[in-house]
């Protein structure tokens, strides 16, 4: 059965590479949909799985979205006759309107926008943006214990149901 949500990195997933570190780190306030501009050999890497997003962001330059400071392994038999360069900044695909709603609100203290995964949407690779304002200690802490509680949850009924 494919997962159709796309929440994991399962077998029947089409997430490439998601960003756990930003729901750690973030509110999230808004998502965004984005195309991403990438060359030949990077498909190929991301159809095999080689991507990251730790650590990566968006810049809004001259009313374009950038992605910065994402990892695509090359493949070492995808690109003979090209320089494969894993780290360097691609262009996202976003409407006007979008772009100036992500500048705008990057501008105020404490707003960001960061990537959250990359995904397949038919043949196509879409990034799921977000923007966001950071969280307190306070709020990653709950966060945490939620987490943990959840994940004790789920124990308790799974051993419930085999009794």
């Amino acid at each position: 059965m494919a997962n159709k949500k796309g929440k994991g990195k399962g077998p029947g997933s089409n997430a490439i590479a998601l960003n756990k570190k930003a729901r750690f780190e973030y509110h999230i306030n808004e998502t965004f949909e984005a195309g991403l501009v990438l060359a030949g050999w990077e498909v190929k890497s991301l159809r095999a799985g080689k991507a990251q997003l730790t650590d990566t962001y968006i810049l809004v330059k001259n009313g374009e979205a950038w992605l910065l400071g994402s990892h695509i392994t090359p493949l070492n038999t995808a690109s003979t006759h090209e320089v494969a360069d894993p780290t360097r900044t691609r262009k996202l695909l976003l409407h006007r309107k979008e772009i100036a709603r992500i500048f705008s609100r990057t501008q105020d203290k404490g707003h960001t926008c960061v990537p959250l995964k990359l995904y397949w949407k038919g043949s196509k690779v879409k990034c799921e943006l977000a923007l966001v304002t950071g969280k307190k200690l306070h709020d990653k802490r709950a966060t945490e214990k939620d987490r943990d509680w959840q994940r004790q949850k789920g124990r308790i009924l799974r051993e419930h149901n085999k009794t």
